[in-house]
């Protein structure tokens, strides 16, 4: 998680470590505890895909196990971590597999209920409710507010927000939205590549920042002083240039450029046509 950006509360006199809340329901039930824990691992945490580590769970309102079900619910300020990425809502659902005859339980999916957070290195991810792939490490994202904080840009979505923590990468859906400044690039669908740096003189403190964003489906960049469309774009975040292809429009006053390409430059609010063997048609209106 970047600094500045909100954690979840966790107060230590009322979070519940797994490993105790199932003890006591269970005892309380008359069963004894599942085996749980991997080889290794410390109280508190649940089996995680067998290969990208255990899932600790904390909630503040309890823990409960659903045999049956094959899954535990976490209530109140409740999270899941694993490695360097959290997983907070209101409540957490955990689905597993195996457990039966002394067989290490598993856990495949985390469901996300009210006030989610996805938070990891590369920043933090709002949304209503959320769906964690353990397996595939993929967090997706659904609600009113969707957005991904990076330490260089903020990225928003209509339809869902997906994080793909094994490739660094976000997906907006559904009027996508990324805001620099002044200016914003807008498109159906939007894809930013994350890159992570070290930060400080802590072991494995890293940070995330946008490198580049792929616009596809109308995309749309507004400047201070122009708007530019395309069908397709590419944002190079560091730099500050936008380049879009496809039926390119530029639009500064009442004056419009046509081409195949246009470069935006996202600092100075300027563009320039790339021709690209293609003609380029303008419109100039006089100003008088």
């Amino acid at each position: 998680m970047t600094g500045g950006q909100r954690r979840p509360k966790r107060n230590p006199t009322r979070a519940l470590a797994l490993s105790a809340a199932l003890a006591a329901a269970l005892a309380a039930a008359g069963a004894a505890p599942p085996a749980v824990t991997p080889a290794g691992a410390q109280d508190g945490v649940l089996g995680g895909d067998g290969g990208n580590g255990a899932i600790e769970i904390t909630a503040e309102e309890g823990i409960d196990w659903f045999r049956d079900a094959k899954q535990y619910r976490a209530r109140g300020a409740a999270a899941a971590t694993r490695g360097q990425l959290t997983v907070t809502g209101d409540e957490l659902v955990a689905y597993y597999r195996g457990g039966e005859d002394g067989e290490r339980q598993v856990i495949y999916r985390l469901d996300a209920l009210g006030s989610v957070t996805v938070a990891s290195p590369d920043g933090i991810a709002y949304g209503d409710t959320g769906v964690y792939h353990v397996e595939k490490q993929v967090a997706v994202l659904v609600g009113d507010d969707l957005r991904m904080i990076t330490e260089n840009a903020t990225v928003t979505a209509e339809e869902s927000l997906e994080y793909w923590e094994a490739r660094n990468l976000a997906v907006a859906r559904g009027d996508a939205l990324v805001i620099r400044e002044a200016s914003r690039l807008r498109a159906a669908v939007l894809t930013a590549f994350i890159r992570q740096t070290a930060v400080g003189e802590a072991e494995g403190q890293r940070r995330g920042d946008i490198e580049r964003i792929d616009a596809t489906g109308g995309v749309h960049v507004s400047t201070e002083t122009e708007i530019v469309t395309g069908r397709e774009g590419v944002y190079d975040v560091p730099n500050e240039r936008v380049t879009l292809c496809g039926d390119v429009k530029i639009t500064r006053d009442e004056n419009q450029l046509r081409g195949e390409c246009a470069v935006v430059n996202m600092r100075t609010g300027r563009s320039r046509l790339e021709g690209r063997g293609e003609k380029v048609e303008g419109l100039i209106l006089p100003t008088q």
